[in-house]
């Protein structure tokens, strides 16, 4: 008789099933997957499938709970019971789980997101218990899923065998068995050996100390931190602690957020980041050599994981020798040979040559980190001005530019980062590639081709998702890729104000405004610095809800900080105008035009002015209109206020040079989605309406269809043009008399109607709709829809041509 009905035992204690005896081993299955909480291995089909300890802990307990949403506290919780982590920690654990078991953001079969609350496991566990020779195969039950919203995913399930079913089995299958157990048992020792001899997996996060330089030269300084960050980062697998991330950490320890991340300091962050390494370096003279030296240190243990040095003979191949150095360590952090070779461009082609031309990009960064453009923009110019061929550095230019409101810049510094773009790593043309498409050619389609593989590639790394929320899906009028695009980037940056606010945005945008507030409300649970764009979503969400307390709020916040308060002012103006109040928001306007371009910002004051004359094109002050339209394009000019200065002029009468402005944008702009899909069939359709031909007009607007629900550029960075091609299409059926055509696109806009907050336009559809119930002959439509508008309009300045002529209309006769 072999004696060898199972290998272990086990203990366990916890909800739902009691103590177990001791000679009872607890197994869960689900899919093709089980867990073993004995030996802390998953299998799938069998075979081991490697995962760090913490992420097969976090599986066990989202297992052990199946069907109930465990909050993120609770994991937190169980996962670090003696330490103070943040929830980025938790969120890449969970990345890391559906890696594991190839879940997909598409067919989430195994772990539902809940925002804001937690997690749950969705699909049916399976709970297997061998006491002795018995198994008993149990599923959890199904009653708890009444306390969860309902989940209507196909359950995978595997079906059970019959109870007490080994006893029936003879030696021969005991022998076989035990030899099958044998074998797992060995191949899982060799799986366990392999796993404890990586001290850092290497797709766990390292923290980049600041090197230790002795030479007294101060262009090593940033330079070599920067370098050997460049060279890391070029790993799909390595996730390094952003320098924002650290910043935060530094200060909530009681540091200065630019204090110098010695080893010491360097490991503490780590420690408190949940990050499994600390990586360095140090540089020393020998003579008249150099001596670099890179470390690498388990931060928990303070274990030595790899070191090295080697010497260099001159002070210009330092970088090379970097580079070779920075590869061989990745290698001793356990990365394959084959992805060290894919990924691993030499620094001075994925950077630049001059040390002083890194240090000034290096400091470019960390100025981005602590505040913003205003500081880093200075560093990347230098950076520039040193090595005109740092492609790298021209890029974050851009981004810099793009961020401050400088659209033109940011063209212009792109343009010249795709020009350079061989001389960047695998990561940085991505990004260079991306942004010139989305912004330079506005290309959205290429863009959004490249920022999928660009996260397929690097699925840890964040900015082609923020890509992809904040610019590409909302213009392809893919708001639900939007809104998936910004929880992955919020679940691998959950620090980033950008992150919030993009999310929030695309929320509201789509109509789900308790989302949106949650997201606000979270941004500020966590003190996120206040920027222009999270104070606009808190007032717009306050708008939307009609709640004039919290407009105030949110206007209150930004006062005595110029940079926050032309934009709050602008959407002061905005508020008013929309209920009519055309007189108190040509003065708030006129004092953000003033403010922006006090600041040096005459793109934004060319944009809020922009805003000013479509506001009175549309409301019937024509000559204002015009006047504010060329006022706009005499501050600066950029593709988005020649589109709104052309949509007021052609309104106003001024046909020709708003043809002429769309001839231009045309020719400027072939590829640019926006402008294909939206500005020129908006412009050209005005135009046809003015000269007689509205049939026309509908058939230049049919272009504009693929993405009609989209939020162009100038809505998504201006506040302006969203559904303008839905209107306008109504506006030419009402010119033809087709009523009930021109009621079909009014309906489409109301139903649409959070994609046009903060564009005073949207108060017009109700007057629209109103005019086409009555050419469709439906009078009682139409009166209610006055009553609509006018009720809106109640406290409105009473000389507005539009307001005159609905109470006009409204008065006739039915």
């Amino acid at each position: 008789m072999v004696d060898c009905p199972y290998i272990g035992v086990v203990h366990l204690s916890f909800p739902f099933f009691g103590t177990m005896a001791v000679s009872s081993k607890v197994l869960y299955e689900f899919g093709p997957f089980r867990v073993d909480p004995d030996k802390q291995v998953l299998f799938r089909d069998g075979a081991p499938v490697p995962v760090t300890p913490k992420t097969f802990e976090t599986l066990l307990i989202l297992v052990r709970h199946s069907r109930e949403l465990v909050s993120k506290d609770d994991l937190m919780k169980e996962l670090w019971p003696d330490s103070f982590v943040e929830e980025s920690n938790l969120s890449q654990n969970i990345f890391m789980l559906r890696k594991a078991l190839g879940d997909t953001p598409e067919d989430k079969r195994y772990i539902v997101t809940l925002p804001g609350k937690g997690y749950r496991f969705v699909a049916e566990v399976r709970t297997i218990v061998q006491d002795g020779e018995d198994v008993v195969i149990t599923n959890r039950s199904r009653t708890q899923m009444v306390l969860e919203q309902p989940d209507n995913r196909p359950v995978v399930s595997v079906p059970a065998l019959p109870a007490r079913a080994t006893r029936k089995l003879n030696w021969k299958y005991w022998a076989a068995l035990c030899a099958g157990f044998v074998l797992l048992a060995l191949g899982i020792l060799v799986f366990v050996k392999t796993q404890q001899s990586c001290s850092t997996c290497i797709e766990d996060s390292v923290v980049i100390a600041d090197f230790t330089n002795t030479t007294g030269d101060p262009v090593f300084d940033d330079a070599l931190r920067q370098g050997l960050a460049v060279q890391l980062e070029q790993s799909p697998y390595l996730q390094l602690v952003s320098d924002r991330r650290i910043q935060q950490t530094l200060l909530a320890m009681g540091q200065p957020a630019d204090a110098k991340l010695t080893p010491e300091l360097a490991r503490e962050v780590c420690e408190r980041t949940g990050s499994a390494a600390v990586v360095g370096g140090s540089i020393a003279t020998l003579g008249s050599q150099y001596v670099l030296g890179l470390k690498a240190v388990n931060c928990h243990t303070g274990d030595e994981i790899a070191e090295q040095q080697t010497q260099i003979a001159r002070k210009e191949d330092v970088l090379n020798s970097l580079s070779e150095q920075s590869s061989l360590l990745r290698g001793k952090l356990k990365e394959s040979l084959a992805s060290i070779q894919k990924f691993d461009v030499p620094l001075e082609q994925a950077t630049t040559s001059s040390l002083n031309a890194l240090r000034a990009y290096s400091l470019g960064l960390q100025a981005m980190a602590a505040t913003g453009e205003k500081g880093a923009i200075p560093f990347f110019e230098r950076a520039v001005q040193i090595d005109p061929k740092f492609a790298a550095a021209y890029a974050y230019l851009a981004l810099e530019y793009g961020s401050s409101g400088s659209s033109e810049l940011a063209t212009e510094n792109i343009r010249k980062a795709y020009e350079l773009r061989d001389r960047a790593s695998d990561r940085e043309r991505f990004f260079i590639s991306a942004y010139y498409f989305g912004r330079a050619t506005g290309n959205q389609e290429k863009a959004r081709q490249i920022c999928e593989e660009w996260a397929q590639t690097y699925p840890r790394d964040p900015q082609p998702h923020y890509f992809l929320e904040g610019f590409i899906f909302p213009t392809l009028a893919n708001y639900d890729g939007a809104i998936e695009a910004g929880r992955r980037a919020l679940e691998l940056v959950p620090d980033s104000a950008v992150s919030y606010m993009l999310l929030g945005e695309d929320l509201l945008y789509f109509g789900h405004l308790s989302e949106s507030q949650e997201v606000l409300r979270l941004a500020k649970e966590r003190n996120l610095k206040k920027n222009p764009r999270l104070l606009i979503l808190e007032f717009d969400l306050a708008f939307s809800q009609g709640n004039a307390d919290g407009m105030q709020r949110a206007v209150s916040a930004s006062q005595g900080k110029p940079e926050l308060m032309d934009w709050l002012l602008d959407r002061q103006a905005f508020a008013l105008a929309h209920a009519g109040q055309m007189q108190k928001a040509r003065t708030l306007s006129a004092q953000s035009v003033q403010l922006a371009q006090q600041q040096g910002d005459v793109e934004r004051a060319a944009a809020f002015r922009t805003r000013t004359a479509l506001r009175e094109a549309f409301f019937g002050n024509l000559q204002q209109a015009k006047q504010d339209a060329n006022s706009a394009l005499g501050i600066a000019r950029n593709r988005e206020v020649e589109y709104g200065a052309a949509v007021a002029l052609a309104m106003a009468g001024d046909e020709q040079h708003a043809k002429a402005l769309a001839d231009e944008l045309a020719k400027d702009f072939p590829e640019d989605t926006s402008v294909r899909f939206n500005y020129l069939p908006v412009i050209r359709g005005i135009v046809a309406i003015k000269a007689g031909e509205p049939l026309k007009a509908v058939q230049l607007l049919d272009s504009a269809a693929p993405y009609e629900l989209g939020s162009p550029r100038s809505a998504l960075l201006w506040y302006f043009g969203s559904l303008y091609p839905v209107l306008i299409r109504g506006d030419a059926y009402l010119a033809a008399h087709r009523g009930e055509d021109a009621a079909r696109e009014f309906e489409k806009i109301l139903s649409h109607h959070d994609l046009m907050t903060g564009d005073p336009v949207s108060a017009l559809v109700q007057c629209r709709l109103a005019r086409a119930y009555e050419v469709a002959g439906e009078p009682a439509k139409a009166r209610s829809q006055y009553q609509t508008f006018l009720d809106l309009w109640k406290n409105a300045d009473p000389d507005i041509p539009i307001y005159k002529q609905a109470k006009a209309e409204y008065a006739k006769p039915h």
